[in-house]
């Protein structure tokens, strides 16, 4: 019961933070004056819209209207497959999408020759467009997951096929799900990170000797700090991601190895029935805080974010006037 009411008051409140929040994100990094170039901006506006559609598909579909009302859903096996489908590919789109931006930002930084061909408007609507036809193509099986409960031959709901649970199919399939998201985005956006930050520690250490014998003043080096802040921005972007989808991860395998949910289930057994509502929690948080963490470190940013949320009242103003 407290469970239940806990989800009652959070997923209303994500949802009536995280669409707004996202929105405005979108609205001012379309409008171009944050100084971030195309190529930026296309993966913020792509990271900003995966995580707008989790919002809607997962919290307000999924998650608040059965919580609210008798679930409409249930009721139709077209409904519960196609909501399974786009919860999960749009849940691909917003963790592949930053893993596109955290090797963009590799590339940019490691790799100069490459630099100039990689880092593109062109090449970020290809990545962009790749990314979303291979995450909906992905997730189409999640459709054919559900069969329907009669009685009397009257549909009552629809519930997971017991052959998901022992077919070879949709056990390779159901790896192959979790390896992808998050497991291999774990590993990718930790290793690609940690060789930013070794090229720009390595960086730093050769411009500190360098200034060391023509900076006598011992002056702030405006280059150095630009560099600071990028390993501060990559290792928060790291630790918010992998925190926040870490216990659903990790209770998803466990599930799926031990069959624990069915265990749970039926005898409400209390620490992995809670983790089992927490860890969803936590990963739909990462849906308004990842593009957040990006962007908001902007100074231009913060600027555009502050004329927007203004621009109401000094229209009232200039009308009063």
């Amino acid at each position: 019961m407290e469970l239940t009411q806990a989800r009652m008051i959070f997923y209303p409140i994500l949802a009536a933070v995280a669409i707004p929040v996202n929105l405005l994100v979108i609205l001012i990094l379309i409008r171009g004056k944050c100084g971030l170039s195309r190529c930026i901006t296309s993966y913020l506006v792509a990271m900003a819209s995966a995580d707008l559609t989790v919002i809607l598909t997962d919290v307000i579909l999924k998650q608040i209207i059965p919580l609210y009302t008798t679930d409409p859903f249930t009721e139709k096996i077209t409904l519960c497959g196609l909501i399974d489908c786009l919860t999960h590919a749009t849940k691909d789109l917003s963790v592949w999408f930053t893993v596109a931006f955290t090797f963009d930002r590799f590339v940019a930084i490691c790799c100069q020759k490459l630099k100039t061909k990689y880092c593109t408007w062109r090449t970020a609507v290809i990545v962009i467009g790749t990314v979303t036809v291979l995450s909906c193509l992905k997730n189409i099986p999640w459709y054919f997951r559900y069969e329907a409960v009669y009685f009397f031959f009257i549909p009552l709901f629809c519930m997971v096929k017991l052959s998901y649970y022992s077919s070879p199919l949709w056990k390779a399939f159901d790896l192959l799900h979790r390896v992808t998201t998050p497991l291999l985005p774990f590993v990718v956006i930790l290793f690609l990170n940690g060789l930013t930050v070794r090229n720009i520690s390595l960086a730093n250490r050769a411009r500190k000797r360098l200034r060391s014998h023509n900076d006598k003043n011992k002056n702030k080096d405006p280059e150095m700090e630009n560099r600071r802040k990028s390993i501060i921005l990559l290792f928060s972007i790291s630790a918010s991601f992998i925190l926040l989808w870490m216990t659903e991860a990790v209770y998803s395998i466990h599930e799926r190895i031990t069959l624990n949910h069915i265990i749970d289930r039926l005898f409400k057994t209390r620490l992995p029935f809670i983790i089992a509502y927490i860890g969803p929690m936590l990963q739909l948080l990462s849906s308004c805080s990842n593009t957040c963490i990006y962007v908001v470190t902007q100074n231009k940013f913060r600027e555009e974010f502050k004329n927007v949320l203004t621009y109401p009242f000094v229209l009232i103003v200039r009308l009063v006037k």
